[in-house]
């Protein structure tokens, strides 16, 4: 249960961060309340994942590896935003280093 609040607390923080590309600067009624509800939101769907034991260190490392991933796709497919070769190894090490915290866990459970 504790990844599926996870799952959820990265898809909110996702939308947030969209809606709040979309606000222009919160000047936008509407982006502006999507933008808030999704970051308070991921904050919650976060601390239900905390409550059911899953570790601060990993449960952040997920959320910021899997945010920023998603989130730098989304810029490219949907945006046009342009990547470096050095900024999608840049991901690559965050994904890396998020399944180094994972699988370094002390008893190797979740």
């Amino acid at each position: 249960m504790k990844y599926i609040f996870l799952l959820g607390a990265i898809l909110a923080e996702v939308v947030g961060a969209i809606a709040t590309r979309q606000s222009s600067g919160f000047t936008k009624v509407l982006p502006s309340i999507v933008a808030v509800l999704g970051v308070v939101g991921a904050y919650y769907l976060l601390s239900l994942s905390l409550k059911q034991g899953m570790l601060i260190g990993v449960a952040y490392g997920i959320w910021a590896a899997l945010g920023i991933t998603l989130l730098a796709g989304i810029g490219v497919f949907f945006f046009k935003e342009t990547i470096s070769p050095v900024q999608i190894i840049g991901i690559g090490l965050i994904v890396a280093g998020v399944l180094a915290l994972e699988l370094g866990k002390e008893g190797g459970s979740a």
